[in-house]
């Protein structure tokens, strides 16, 4: 079994609105719905999982009625009050259904609204293949490291990459390897990648692509208006 999760339990404060980010409408279609479409395409989905700040459920339903009325795949639940809490509610969802002991997550940034649908089955291609992956994109931009607005180290940025979603694991290992780590550690975690390197453990990279980006900042914004324009 193949569930995907579209994290979009958070407010997005820094695109400087006045809703949640997912909200936002661009040719009168909100942000979150561009999203979903793109995963419905894959049949192998059994659920496609939802999160929501908790005052905003109805407001996605509502807009899930209106745009995509007769997909019935569609969960929306409440998102956590951090990233990691919104995934561990969706994974606490699909552990209730038991109808699989280890179904592959797709786990996936609702606001990286340009994902392809060959990214998607690469992620799960390789999650069924190697367990867990993760797609990423070469830095180009020379990086360094600042504190009080003075350089501390420059890395070597033919070593670094920009990680992206859809991040796929198989539920009962991420489970398992999560709960080994510490409380401390627990609370820095923001991605799978850092659950999976905290125990050692190696997730397959994978090309990604420049076009997923996610949206952020209110300059991603114009810039998803300028490529989605009619």
């Amino acid at each position: 079994m193949t569930y995907a999760v579209l994290l979009a339990g958070g407010i997005g404060s820094r695109v400087g609105a006045n809703i949640p980010k997912q909200f936002i409408k661009i040719n009168n279609k909100p942000l979150i719905v561009y999203c979903i479409e793109k995963f419905i395409l894959l049949n192998e989905f059994k659920k496609i999982i939802v999160s929501s700040p908790k005052e905003y459920i109805s407001q996605t339903k509502e807009f899930i009625d209106e745009f995509l009325p007769n997909e019935d795949r569609i969960v929306i639940i409440e998102g956590g009050e951090t990233r990691q809490d919104t995934l561990l509610n969706s994974i606490h969802y699909i552990d209730k259904i038991k109808d699989c002991d280890n179904p592959i997550v797709v786990c996936h940034d609702a606001a990286r609204i340009f994902v392809s649908e060959k990214l998607i089955e690469n992620c799960i291609d390789y999650t069924r293949k190697y367990g867990s992956s993760s797609p990423v994109v070469s830095t180009t931009d020379v990086i360094v490291e600042m504190e009080n607005k003075t350089v501390t180290r420059m890395p070597n940025r033919y070593n670094l990459v920009h990680v992206q979603t859809p991040q796929g694991f198989k539920l009962t290992e991420y489970k398992n390897l999560f709960e080994k780590l510490s409380d401390d550690e627990k609370s820095d975690v923001h991605e799978i990648i850092k659950v999976y390197y905290l125990n050692n453990k190696e997730v397959y990279i994978f090309n990604g692509e420049k076009s997923n980006f996610k949206i952020t900042t209110p300059f991603d914004i114009e810039l998803a208006e300028f490529i989605l324009k009619e």
